[in-house]
This record gives C-alpha cells, sequence and structure tokens, in this order.
C-alpha cells in the first residue's frame, strides 16, 4: 500500500470545486471512459455540484490533467467514480497518487468503506489500498439505466 500522497514532481492536488474545468471533464468522460460515454453536459455538472471533487492540476500552466469524484455521507461509507487522468500524463503515477489523495482526505472521517468499480484499473487502486470485495455476493445493485 502506498504511504504518500505526494504527486509526481510538476503536478497539485486541489479539491476546490471552482477549480474543476467542467468542460474538460465532461469532455474526458463522455467521450473517453468507458462507464460514461455519452452522459449529458448537464448530467455531469450535477455530479459534480452534488459531490466532492478531487482535480490534479499542472504547476506550470495550471491546466486540469486529472479528476475524481467521491460520493458520501462523510460518516459511514463512501463512493469513488469518475477517475480519469488525461492520456498525456498516464504512467507518471498521477492516478495512483489521486487515489491514494483520496483515501487520506476521507480518512477524518472514520468510514466503515469506500467502494469503487473498475473494469482495468485494479492495479492502481489496489497501490492506493483497495481489495475485492469479501463477499460479493452479498451486494446488490438496482439499475435504473441512463
Amino acid at each position: 500500500m502506498t504511504d504518500t500522497t505526494a504527486l509526481p514532481d510538476g503536478y497539485e492536488l486541489s479539491t476546490d470545486p471552482d477549480r474543476i474545468d467542467a468542460e474538460r471533464v465532461h469532455r474526458w468522460l463522455s467521450t473517453d471512459a468507458y462507464w460514461a460515454t455519452g452522459r449529458t453536459r448537464e448530467k455531469q455538472d450535477r455530479a459534480i455540484e452534488g459531490s466532492l471533487n478531487f482535480g490534479v492540476y499542472d504547476t506550470v500552466s495550471g491546466e486540469q490533467v486529472a479528476y475524481a469524484r467521491v460520493i458520501t455521507d462523510r460518516a459511514t461509507f463512501a463512493w469513488l467514480c469518475d477517475v480519469y487522468v488525461d492520456r498525456s500524463v498516464r504512467g507518471k503515477g498521477v492516478g495512483t497518487a489521486l487515489a491514494v489523495a483520496v483515501r487520506e482526505e476521507l480518512r477524518p472521517y472514520g468510514l466503515r468503506r469506500m467502494l469503487l468499480a473498475t473494469h482495468d484499473a485494479h492495479g492502481v487502486y489496489e497501490k492506493a489500498g483497495f481489495a475485492p470485495l469479501e463477499n460479493p455476493d452479498q451486494w446488490m445493485a438496482l439499475l435504473f439505466g441512463q
């Protein structure tokens, strides 16, 4: 498990929702993220508004290079979702550092669990301490569709 929230040199994390480049986040997710392809801008804006938001920014240009959001009651549960790292900075440790930073930001709440779903980034999240569900057969989902 990674012990640090340090981002690679040249990047900084912010939880300031006013720094989120909502247009960029929408473009990333709606065109390049398998779980959000086709999501409308209005729906994405509502998702941002109702979540804790994490942005990673290039310290020279100020440009946003990664995003994650968390849905939580700040007491017992959190859902990490919409994690996206711009293709131009993938492989530099930004995604792992972002997942660790989210974990550390939520640690003071004393949550019982934080969940996420991924098809292809298990290794990134394992480095931040995530593990497969012990009893996945106990979990259920109600799907409303798009």
